[in-house]
C-alpha cells in the first residue's frame, strides 16, 4: 500500500506539473503546519525555518512551525501521522524516524512505511566531532583520542537523545577507537552547546548545523566531519578518513513528509515547491552556511534510501546497547 501511494504521487506529478492551480483548493484557506519534532534552537529547527520562509513565498500561503519535542523525536512524528491528511500538516521527519527507531524502540506509535507519506528529501549534513576550546587540549582527532584513552573514567560525549545519530554515531566512533565512551542525553543541541562550553561534557559527534556558530566563534573546535568529503564552509577540518578513522562516513539527512492518505496532488504540489527552493542558488549557499547542503529527491528515491541505510543503523543500534522500552 505504502509503496502504490509512492508510485500514485510520482504519477500524478508527471501527469499534472500545475498542480496547485489545477486543484484550486490548495493551498487556500488556512495557514500550512510544519512539525518539528526536536526543541527550538537545534539543528533541525533553524533548517526547517529556513525551508519555511521560503515556502511561504513559493506558495503563496504562511507556513507555521509547531515544535512538538520528546521521545527521540517519536511524540512529534507521531502528531504529523495522526494529523488529518488534507495537506495542512506537514512533518520533518529524519533518518532515525524513518530507519533506525524501530530497531531502537520496543514499541513506536507509529509505522514509519504505512503512516508516513514521503515527499522528499530536503537536506543531508554531516556530523562533527567537536571539543569545546577552552575545556580541552586536542587540536586533532588523534590527539583527542589519545587524550581520552588517558581518561581512567572514561570521556562523556553528548547528543540529542538516545538512538539519534549523533547518540549512534558517538557510540560508533568509541566502539572503532578504543575509547571507554559515556553517553549524556540531553533534549537538543541548544543544551548540549552550553553544557560542552561550560566543561561538564568531553565531547560530541553532533550536527554539524548545530554547532557552525560555536566553531566559527572559536569556542568549540572541529576535529573531523563524517561526510565523504570535507565540507566547504570548513576546509580545514578533515574527514574521519583523513583524521584516522576509516570507513566512517555517515550523515544526518532529513525529509518532508505527510500523513499517510494525503491527497497524490497535493504531495506532487509540495514536491515541487521543494524542488524548487532547494535548487535555488541563493537558498543552497544560505543552508551550506548553516551547516548543511540542500537537496531535493522523488518521494521514491527518500524512501529507498531510507530502506538502503537501515542494515548500518541495526549495527549501530546493536553496537551502542540502547533499548528503549
Amino acid at each position: 500500500m505504502y509503496r502504490r501511494s509512492l508510485l500514485a504521487a510520482s504519477a500524478a506529478g508527471l501527469a499534472a506539473p500545475g498542480l496547485s492551480r489545477a486543484q484550486g483548493a490548495w493551498p487556500s484557506d488556512r495557514p500550512i503546519r510544519v512539525i518539528v519534532p526536536w526543541p527550538p534552537g537545534g539543528s533541525t529547527d533553524v533548517l526547517v525555518r529556513l525551508y519555511a520562509e521560503r515556502l511561504q513565498q513559493v506558495l503563496g500561503q504562511s507556513l507555521v512551525v509547531d515544535n512538538r519535542a520528546g521521545a527521540g523525536g517519536n511524540i512529534g512524528i507521531d502528531a504529523t501521522a495522526k494529523a488529518a491528511p488534507d495537506g495542512y500538516t506537514l512533518g520533518i521527519a529524519s533518518i532515525g524516524h524513518l530507519a533506525i527507531n524501530q530497531y531502537l524502540y520496543a514499541h513506536l506509535p507509529y509505522d514509519p512505511e504505512k503512516d508516513l507519506l514521503p515527499v522528499g528529501i530536503a537536506w543531508d549534513l554531516p556530523n562533527v566531532a567537536v571539543v569545546a576550546a577552552a575545556h580541552n587540549p586536542s587540536r586533532t582527532l588523534a590527539e583527542f583520542i589519545t587524550w581520552a584513552k588517558a581518561k581512567t573514567n572514561g570521556v562523556t560525549y553528548g547528543s540529542p537523545g538516545v538512538g539519534t545519530t549523533p547518540h549512534l554515531s558517538g557510540a560508533l566512533f568509541c566502539a572503532r577507537t578504543g575509547i571507554q565512551g559515556i553517553h549524556v542525553p540531553f533534549r537538543g543541541a541548544a543544551q548540549t552547546n552550553p553544557t560542552m562550553l561550560a566543561g561538564d561534557v568531553d565531547f560530541a559527534l553532533d550536527n554539524l548545523a548545530s554547532y557552525m556558530p560555536t566553531i566559527q566563534a572559536g569556542q568549540m573546535r572541529g576535529l573531523a566531519v563524517t561526510s565523504a568529503d570535507r565540507w566547504p564552509t570548513l576546509p580545514e577540518v578533515p574527514v574521519m578518513a583523513e583524521a584516522g578513522v576509516p570507513d566512517f562516513v555517515v550523515t544526518s539527512w532529513q525529509g518532508f513528509v505527510f500523513p499517510a492518505r494525503t491527497p497524490p496532488g497535493i504531495v506532487a504540489s509540495m514536491g515541487e515547491a521543494l524542488r524548487k527552493v532547494a535548487t535555488e542558488p541563493a537558498f543552497k549557499e544560505r543552508l551550506l552556511r548553516s551547516g548543511a547542503e540542500a537537496v531535493w529527491s522523488s518521494p521514491e528515491d527518500m524512501a529507498a534510501r531510507a530502506a538502503r541505510e537501515r542494515p548500518l543503523w541495526q549495527e549501530a543500534v546493536r553496537v551502542s546497547g540502547a533499548r528503549v522500552e
